[in-house]
């Protein structure tokens, strides 16, 4: 039985193993699309990998397109918009607008830049902005991270009509995500910026570097190369921003990115005060142990298979526990990451570097998060709830991403568009202006 690993936590960082030429492959995926539309099946079936062609014919690829129309109507537009690495694989997405509706497609290919499938994704929801969204309260502004080679995207956001505003710096959780941290249909780091800024607060959000320079990050690297460096990067960048007050720097960091905001703290002494929003307090391979007994559990399958296959998951996640390589190798890959990731991870303690941070701490926490629990929440609080510098606040029907939801659920509840609790932004607008937060 393949064993499968649930990291909601933890999305694992791509291996790219191949380079591809991504203008190359577009120009593929729509020269097939137009054979396709041209009714040239023949021309189009030569786009497959031969393993494949002896699996679809001619014929076939006719029946598919005519059943496609059939459905949606006349093409108006096919063009490919999208790619990403998977793997060995190439998936390019083709945008399809039809005469009674649009449908996307996927295309996937090999090293040899051959399809390997074709695939319909099911519409999904889309982002809505928030209720508190206000374009008369802030603007919005590119600019870049990075060295001329290496540069990465990021906005500024602004409030309107306000001066000597102070800035946060939004660090992202694990794995590869856009500056919004787009998940599903939910952009938390979008809905903080626009929130913050309607209450004279501004804000830099940036494009997290596992997403767009993938191939960096296929033999040893740490928290440092992942998420370190340009969160510092970013905190100097919010310095230079017209009108923003120097002295009112905050870092917001999510999940791992809170994890790893004690650490930033130490590292950039100009920073006013931290902000952990869900942020794990012990260890990542126990989250990613307890993430998996929750679904085991949630899946009410106690049949002698599954709960086999959950034990030998249990001790391959417990592999990530090393502190030191011994005869290993640093770009040995433990569940997805590589041995000296772990290793700088667990030789890091958060709560302990918290306690000597003299800096203001704001934690928050959902109750209906089943990524990040209120176990870690109640470790923070048993340790930090005495100092002074330090407040705490639980909102029991939050989840992972700060959005309001009636249970904890799974990550299906991720497809469908919530926004970042209004309630929650208040909190931490008041919180950074130093007035009481509600309770």
């Amino acid at each position: 039985m393949k064993k499968i690993f649930f990291l909601a936590l933890l999305f694992c960082i791509s291996q790219v193993a191949f380079s591809q030429n991504v203008i190359g492959l577009f120009n593929k995926a729509n020269n097939f699309f137009y054979y396709m539309e041209e009714a040239k099946y023949d021309s189009a079936h030569m786009y497959f990998d031969d393993a494949e062609k002896a699996k679809v014919s001619p014929e076939n690829l006719k029946q598919i397109w005519e059943s496609i129309k059939s459905k949606l109507g006349k093409v108006k537009m096919l063009e490919a918009v999208g790619s990403r690495v998977q793997g060995e694989f190439f998936s390019v997405t083709v945008e399809g607008k039809f005469e009674n509706d649009d449908q996307n497609f996927i295309l996937g290919f090999n090293k040899s830049e051959k399809l390997v499938g074709l695939y319909m994704p099911p519409k999904l929801a889309t982002y809505t902005p928030p209720s508190y969204s206000d374009t008369t309260k802030y603007q919005e502004k590119s600019a870049y991270l990075g060295s001329k080679d290496q540069q990465l995207a990021a906005i500024v956001t602004t409030p309107k009509n306000v001066t000597n505003f102070p800035m946060v710096v939004l660090v992202h959780g694990s794995g590869p995500s856009d500056m919004d941290e787009t998940i599903g249909a939910n952009k938390p780091f979008k809905d903080l910026a626009i929130g913050l800024a309607a209450k004279g607060i501004g804000s830099v959000r940036y494009v997290k570097r596992t997403l767009l320079y993938a191939n960096q990050f296929n033999k040893a690297f740490t928290v440092k190369e992942e998420v370190i460096d340009d969160a510092v990067a970013a905190i100097a960048l919010a310095k230079t921003i017209n009108g923003v007050d120097q002295k009112n720097i905050y870092l917001l960091g999510h999940s791992l990115g809170g994890m790893l905001a004690p650490q930033l703290a130490t590292l950039s002494p100009s920073l006013n005060g931290i902000i952990l929003a869900a942020a794990p307090a012990r260890k990542l391979t126990d989250i990613i142990i307890e993430q998996n007994k929750y679904f085991f559990d949630l899946a009410k399958d106690t049949t002698a298979a599954v709960k086999k296959q959950l034990d030998e998951i249990l001790i391959d996640v417990e592999r990530s526990r090393l502190t030191q390589l011994g005869n290993m190798k640093p770009d040995s890959t433990i569940i997805g990451l590589p041995a000296s990731y772990w290793i700088n991870l667990n030789n890091y303690d958060q709560i302990a570097t918290a306690k000597k941070l003299n800096k203001r701490i704001l934690i928050i926490q959902g109750g209906n998060d089943f990524q990040v629990t209120q176990k870690d929440f109640n470790l923070w609080d048993a340790a930090l709830s005495k100092k002074k510098n330090v407040n705490l606040q639980f909102y029991p029907e939050l989840n992972h991403l700060l959005a309001v939801q009636t249970e904890k659920g799974t990550s299906a509840q991720y497809k469908t568009p919530a926004n970042v609790s209004e309630k929650l932004i208040d909190d931490i607008a008041l919180w950074i202006k130093g007035k009481p937060m509600s309770q």
